[in-house]
């Protein structure tokens, strides 16, 4: 096992032309010196780009017939069947780019063909059917003479095929990757047939839907009885929960969409389910956030959780404002449900990395058969980010195992798993993400096959955080907000600015465990904190998600942090995303800050470490804590006595058991202490509680303890991690206690 911390880049101060400089600000309308050297960083360096880039109002949008000879084909068979009263079908997709896509079409094809009676849906079930076409889907819509097809349908070949035996003409709408040569269909409307420099070549599922929509109603305008802007919504809550690139038309339509969006959730809201959505996730649809982190999970986790999306067009399209309700609610309940498996899985798939040598793993591949697969792109994305390393996840389904695949790195993930299509059954995607199936038996061979194909690519990617700005506690708030939004929307290719705190502090709030509609807890933490500097006068608050209070570190440290406005609490705050060991702090080491006591103690006031360190790291947080604190550090520990890490267990055990008859509560300290164990081990061992029978939560900086269930399974496994870790730590304690106090000094002065 090797070290998976990832290296923190930031952005140099480069010179930006003051001529640039002047022109942002001029164009913006603001004073802020930080909207040019972001824009200058990301490549939004030619002034006539500026106007366009910064507003929606200034940007000459694309016609649709852009897409060419295919969108011309595409609307002449739509009005041939408008002439002809034909029945259509819309073939959508389960994810939030599928859904809202179907809802696009169902809105925009329902200004010209009767809902219900000439126009209908099909939404394959993502546990049974999995994406794109299928016979028995195709079979089911016999009735209709035209399936025209939204984020999906491009390589289903077999599939477009069966239909055009029945009779039934075929448009796909999409944007995965295009077949080597075109199925037997009236058009296949695809921005992956245009240049890469093209204003639609980002263009999502939804938006290409949209561009149907618009190429129609330019060619019927006098039947339409709504204005197609009354569409844009649902076209960027597609888009940004998809993470495609937001850059020419794609930035446009989010910027659009997003304005249109944020009226759901004032008087002039015209949608009642994703108001209701609005007012159940605590946002008001005016950031790209409120989508990423708040309608798009949401409408992801219905077919995660339930497998069938159906009801989500109704949800997103119905007028019916109490069934919109009900329909909310249970998109709610299902997304709670997605957050506790997503904990669930994500905590095993740690346990089955920490057995892994990751120096010499390019892509992470893994699997179990317990695991759900409506989980498995969001952990697979969360391990890829974390870890700095393509990620592929499956579980284990009869015969086959099946699963997602997220990228990162700017790896393409899509062609490193379509060299190993021999050993699949069944793939697609694009780039950054994947889902495929395979048989079991070639799974060993799979995953060995994928990275040694990586690797003779490049060497294996360094995990990488990148700060864009460095700033301090004090400018944190409205104006500095007000600048970075800007920017918006963000997303793949414009993310979310980060901002560098350098030489700060914590102080953490009580950790919240979320509630469903019922008031179940959820196993989802969230730690609230304040976070402090020099520059500040009070603390700044801010939130950790999927982080204890007492994971985040005590002195002086460097923070990476994104900006965001609570419109729930109504206040701006910060999310922490990566916090190290303070780089900046000025030491300068020398005998004054290190006292032996092991020896003979002085009467000198000072930090004392009584017990040896596990880890030079642990070590250098302990000086750096006595440094801040302007007291020396005495070095007080003996050469521990060691326990058998089974016994350390017992204890464990025994201590949880009094805790939880007595209703009492422990420090980490008294956990130190009485188990002579460090934070690694007993992170550890509070996970192999959780699984042993023990419910685990952190308040007011003390651990309390209660009952809960047995998983037998998970406990075995979770109990070796923590004797492992118990071992580890007991080696290094005792290389620790006859370190010589010289050779201690040393190393502290190159801690500069």
């Amino acid at each position: 096992m090797t070290d998976s911390t990832p290296n923190w880049q930031i952005y140099s101060d480069s010179d930006v032309p003051v001529t640039f400089v002047q022109a942002v600000k001029q164009v913006a309308g603001i004073e802020g010196r930080y909207l040019p050297r972001l824009l200058w960083q990301r490549g939004i360096r030619e002034i006539e780009q500026l106007a366009g880039y910064l507003s929606a109002a200034n940007y000459q949008p694309t016609s649709a017939l852009d897409f060419g000879q295919e969108m011309q084909w595409a609307v002449q068979r739509l009005m041939q069947a408008i002439e002809r009263q034909e029945a259509i079908a819309i073939w959508g997709d389960f994810d939030a780019d599928g859904v809202t896509s179907t809802a696009v079409l169902w809105d925009g094809l329902g200004q010209f063909f009767p809902q219900h009676e000439k126009l209908f849906y099909y939404i394959p079930n993502r546990f049974t059917e999995s994406h794109g076409l299928s016979k028995i889907g195709i079979d089911q819509l016999k009735h209709v003479q035209v399936i025209v097809t939204c984020d999906t349908g491009s390589t289903n070949l077999e599939e477009i095929q069966y239909a055009h035996s029945l009779g039934i003409d075929v448009i796909v709408t999409d944007h995965h990757t295009l077949p080597e040569s075109r199925p037997p269909v009236i058009a296949i409307i695809n921005p992956r047939s245009l240049e890469k420099d093209h204003p639609f070549a980002s263009l999502s599922g939804v938006a290409v839907a949209y561009k149907l929509v618009e190429a129609l109603y330019e060619a019927l305008p006098d039947i339409p009885e709504k204005h197609i802007d009354h569409l844009l919504d649902l076209v960027a809550i597609g888009l940004i929960a998809d993470l495609v690139e937001l850059k020419g038309d794609c930035r446009y339509l989010a910027q659009r969409g997003i304005e249109q969006l944020q009226k759901q959730s004032t008087q002039e809201a015209t949608r009642p389910g994703i108001t209701r959505l609005l007012e159940l996730c605590k946002r008001s649809g005016d950031r790209p956030t409120d989508i990423s982190f708040g309608l798009g999970p949401r409408i992801n986790a219905v077919s995660r959780i339930q497998g069938d999306a159906h009801f989500c067009v109704e949800l997103l399209t119905s007028q019916d404002v109490q069934r919109c309700r009900e329909l909310a609610d249970e998109t709610e309940l299902a997304n709670a449900r997605r957050k506790a498996l997503q904990k669930d899985v994500l905590q095993q798939a740690k346990a089955k990395l920490a057995q892994i040598d990751l120096s010499t793993t390019g892509v992470i591949v893994l699997w179990d058969e317990q695991w759900s697969g409506g989980v498995l792109g969001l952990v697979a994305g969360q391990i890829a980010q974390e870890y700095g390393k393509p990620t592929i996840l499956l579980t284990i389904d009869g015969e086959y195992a099946k699963g997602s695949a997220r990228s990162t790195n700017q790896i393409d993930l899509y062609q490193l798993v379509k060299d190993q299509e021999h050993l699949l059954h069944r793939f697609g995607g694009h780039p950054f993400a994947a889902g495929l199936s395979l048989a079991i038996d070639n799974l060993p061979l799979f995953a060995q096959a994928i990275n040694q194909r990586l690797l003779q690519q490049s060497d294996p990617p360094t995990p990488t955080i990148q700060a864009d700005l460095c700033v301090t506690v004090s400018e944190l708030g409205l104006d500095l907000y007000k600048e970075l939004r800007l920017i918006e929307p963000c997303g793949m290719g414009n993310p979310i600015p980060k901002l560098l705190i350098q030489n700060c502090w914590f102080q953490a709030g009580r950790n919240v465990k979320l509630q469903d509609l019922r008031g179940r807890k959820v196993e989802y933490i969230r730690t609230p904190f304040t976070i402090w500097d020099e520059t500040a006068d009070k603390g700044f608050h801010g939130v950790w998600w999927g982080h204890y209070a007492y994971e985040l570190p005590v002195g002086r440290c460097d923070a990476i942090v994104e900006l965001e406005n609570n419109t729930h609490h109504k206040r701006y705050e910060v999310r922490l995303v990566a916090v190290r060991a303070c780089d900046q702090v000025n030491v300068t080491a020398n005998l004054q800050w290190l006292l032996d006591w092991r020896t003979q103690r002085t009467e000198e006031k000072a930090i004392e470490l009584k017990i040896a360190p596990a880890s030079w790291i642990e070590f250098q947080a302990w000086f750096r804590r006595a440094v801040n604190q302007q007291l020396p550090l005495a070095i007080a520990y003996s050469t521990p006595t060691i326990v058998p890490a089974i016994e350390v267990w017992q204890t464990l055990v025994g201590i949880a058991k009094y805790l939880s008859r007595t209703g009492k509560t422990a420090t980490r300290q008294q956990f130190y202490d009485r188990l002579q164990i460090g934070d690694v081990a007993l992170k550890a061992g509070i996970q192999a509680l959780e699984q042993f029978g023990f419910h685990v939560t952190y308040e007011d900086h003390s651990f309390k303890v209660t009952m809960s269930n047995v998983n037998s399974d998970r406990a075995n496994t979770a109990i070796e991690q923590f004797l492992t870790a118990v071992r580890e730590e007991q080696f290094y304690r005792q290389y620790f206690a006859q370190v010589p106090f010289s050779t201690i000094q040393s190393i502290a002065t190159q801690w500069n």
